[in-house]
């Protein structure tokens, strides 16, 4: 009895122990963030895996809330919300931003790479070549915003876009209604047309409505689910637009500089982790849901026209001139990334072997879901 009974005594010790620590710990630091992206897309899966990773990293003690457009404020108003810190923080894209700095575009991975960089080139220039220093700048002395950014979203290579009819060539955009964002609505505004900004939780009913008569979101999975394929009958692939295209996590700068430099290497951290572990996941998803698109829905995707490509690019320079003369800053940006891409895409052009030419041996000269059984790919 009396072994028991110290056995009790033990038991309640450690009991009244373990609850004092647990009272004596700090509760969860938890901040508030918000999309740009409807709650049923892969791009807000991006951004609640985000959160996924902070928590885990932090050992629970900071917590992201990953809420999707519009439930605190609209699409297009994260960035303002994060700046007055309405919401600590936001998932979106910077070209949404051009009507307060046109620089902001390049860094969402502007046309053509730039200068033909892709994925890892441009990342590289952002992480490594300056860029996210002149990225914060923009924000916080350029825009004069209490906001910093980091890249997180690989969302691309990206569709030219879908249609309601055949488009052979360039002269075929005059006139068409088309949903473009950013310096990309500038770009095809200068090959005929009529652009139309909308988030994408909009697209859909614009074109049912008759508001546009094509449009651009992201291609693959994103416009599956979105539902694009119910409106429009042509899907055209690639795009020069947004070949290389990433989305932000913005954080509003105080909320930053509160954080601990460990909390601080978390959040960066899990931003590298998201953007890798989606740049894997996306190609697969992409994959099958363009064979979903073909196969189940009888969309009929074709190769875009090369004319449209180089039209594009040449649209896209003439744009770069345009606003590097009237935006000193758009033309230090711009002119960085071009000294970065002088070293780096010469470089690997030389040592890597063209991705086509392995692609072209085993799967033929269209590849992806047309080669694997679904409607060929017309060029």
């Amino acid at each position: 009895m009396k072994s028991l009974f110290k056995s009790l005594l033990a038991a309640a010790v450690c009991a009244t122990a373990f609850a004092t620590v647990q009272a004596q710990a700090p509760a969860p630091r938890v901040l508030k963030f918000q999309s740009t992206w409807p709650a049923s897309l892969t791009l807000q899966e991006n951004f609640k895996y985000f959160a996924e990773r902070v928590d885990k990293l932090s050992g629970g003690a900071l917590k992201i809330e990953a809420l999707a457009a519009g439930q605190v404020v609209p699409a297009f108003e994260i960035l303002d919300a994060t700046h007055k810190k309405v919401i600590d923080g936001g998932h979106g894209v910077a070209y949404y931003w051009v009507g307060k700095d046109k620089a902001a575009a390049l860094f969402a991975g502007p046309p053509g790479g730039p200068f033909g960089m892709d994925h890892v080139d441009y990342l590289a220039w952002v992480w490594e070549g300056g860029g996210l220093e002149m990225w914060h700048d923009l924000y916080l002395n350029r825009m004069k915003l209490n906001v910093i950014a980091f890249p997180i979203l690989p969302s691309s290579p990206q569709a030219l876009g879908w249609f309601k009819k055949e488009i052979k060539s360039v002269a075929d955009f005059k006139g068409l209604k088309c949903r473009q964002t950013g310096l990309n609505a500038d770009m095809y505004a200068k090959l005929g047309m009529s652009v139309v900004n909308l988030p994408g939780g909009e697209i859909l009913p614009a074109a049912q409505r008759g508001v546009i008569d094509c449009a651009e979101w992201v291609g693959g999975v994103e416009d599956l689910r979105l539902g694009l394929h119910q409106v429009f009958k042509y899907h055209y692939t690639p795009g020069m637009h947004e070949n290389n295209s990433i989305g932000e996590l913005m954080i509003n700068n105080d909320v930053w500089k509160s954080l601990s430099p460990t909390q601080q290497e978390i959040i960066k951290s899990a931003v590298k982790d998201t953007f890798l572990t989606f740049s894997m996941r996306w190609q697969k998803m992409n994959a099958d849901a363009l064979d979903e698109l073909i196969k189940k829905h009888g969309v009929i995707v074709r190769r875009t026209p090369a004319d449209i490509l180089t039209a594009s690019l040449k649209a896209w320079d003439e744009v770069v001139a345009e606003e590097s003369a009237k935006n000193d800053f758009f033309k230090k940006v711009s002119d960085s990334q071009k000294e970065y891409a002088s070293k780096v895409v010469p470089a690997k052009r030389a040592m890597f072997p063209p991705y086509s030419f392995a692609a072209n041996y085993y799967w033929g000269a269209e590849g992806g879901a047309a080669a694997k059984g679904g409607s060929p790919a017309k060029k």
